[in-house]
């Protein structure tokens, strides 16, 4: 059995950098069950000449197809190969097709961690029926929470079809110049679908930015685009802007009830059991059979088993054993942040 070692990327969030090794270990467990055919040997940490190492052992080793996999782990550096005393690199390579101030360029107060977002995102997908397909396949992401889009962002780098929805206009506003500005000056093959208030029966139910985007002139020519689709309106009304079952993955970070709330039609709760209550029927009714729903949220307000029920009721299948339960870990001194990842089972 080969023997590799992951050096975790530095983070500017000093708690989160503390997490990331525990965390990289269980998206590694969670890698190895859904796309590597449970090669994996068991996961550890080691400390090599006085740097920490996510460690782990492959039967036959690693293949092409497994390092392009894994270089899209959230906290990846580095990979090596244990040779006797000697570490061998591991090229890797990741699916980014942009550059990465995409998503690192934005800075506002609550803003979620790139490499959490990276993370979130990606055991979600690996829930699905399609995690084979993670370097193949244009999945459709929807963020029925984004804020100023760093979910949206994220599924933008993989290539994917990146879609969001919030009810703060200031947020929206904000999103909106920045990604059409980003792209400006990024000279960014783009074009604009749609752009302004959305009408129903004459009166305005919120606004949208829908753009169709392509890595080069030849790209966008072959039809080799990706669509970005941002809707300003409550996440309650989800339904009246995106079509059942048209989602892939649904990916939120559920507002923390500690620096701000959560809205639900015009109540502030600071329970997110409540924004759950109220939105999760929505969000299961977009998915796909087979499709997954990924969410964060501080369970110092809200215990797992409590989060878990509500997703259960909207009958999805909640994953909730082995590294699915190991994905805890403190923000700050009120926020202690847990994932909770379903599927909507295929009939």
């Amino acid at each position: 059995m080969k023997r590799y070692g992951v050096l975790i990327l530095p983070s500017s969030n000093r708690v989160y950098s503390g997490a990331a090794v525990e965390l990289t270990r269980a998206e590694l467990e969670i890698f190895g069950g859904a796309v590597l055919g449970g090669r994996l040997g068991t996961v550890e940490t080691a400390t090599v000449g006085g740097v920490p190492y996510v460690t782990f052992g492959v039967e036959g080793g690693l293949s092409a197809r497994d390092v392009a996999l894994l270089g899209n782990l959230s906290s990846a550096y580095a990979m090596f190969e244990f040779v006797d005393d000697l570490l061998r690199p591991v090229p890797l390579t990741r699916l980014d097709r942009f550059d990465d101030d995409l998503i690192t360029i934005q800075k506002y107060p609550g803003k979620t961690n790139e490499q959490f977002t990276k993370l979130l995102l990606n055991v979600t997908l690996l829930a699905s029926d399609w995690a084979d397909e993670l370097l193949t396949r244009r999945f459709r992401v929807l963020d029925p929470l984004c804020g100023r889009g760093t979910t949206v962002n994220q599924a933008m780098m993989y290539g994917f079809h990146a879609a969001g929805l919030d009810r703060d206009s200031k947020d929206f506003e904000a999103y909106q110049a920045f990604l059409t500005t980003w792209l400006k000056r990024k000279r960014v093959k783009h074009r604009v679908l749609e752009s302004g208030p959305v009408r129903r029966e004459r009166k305005v139910v919120g606004r949208r930015l829908r753009l169709e985007v392509a890595t080069s002139k030849e790209a966008h020519k072959a039809g080799d685009v990706q669509t970005v689709d941002v809707v300003n309106a409550d996440t309650t009304r989800i339904g009246e802007f995106f079509r059942p079952e048209s989602i892939d993955l649904v990916v939120a970070d559920a507002p923390y009830g500690v620096q701000h709330g959560s809205r639900t039609a015009d109540v502030l709760a600071r329970d997110p059991l409540a924004l759950l209550a109220a939105a999760v029927p929505g969000w299961a009714r977009l998915l796909r059979p087979g499709g997954a729903l990924g969410i964060s949220w501080n369970t110092n307000v809200a215990r797992r088993e409590a989060a878990a029920e509500q997703l259960t009721a909207a009958g999805l299948t909640v994953l909730d054993h082995g590294p699915w339960r190991t994905l805890s870990h403190r923000v700050d001194q009120a926020i202690v942040r847990d994932i909770l990842v379903a599927q909507k089972p295929t009939p």
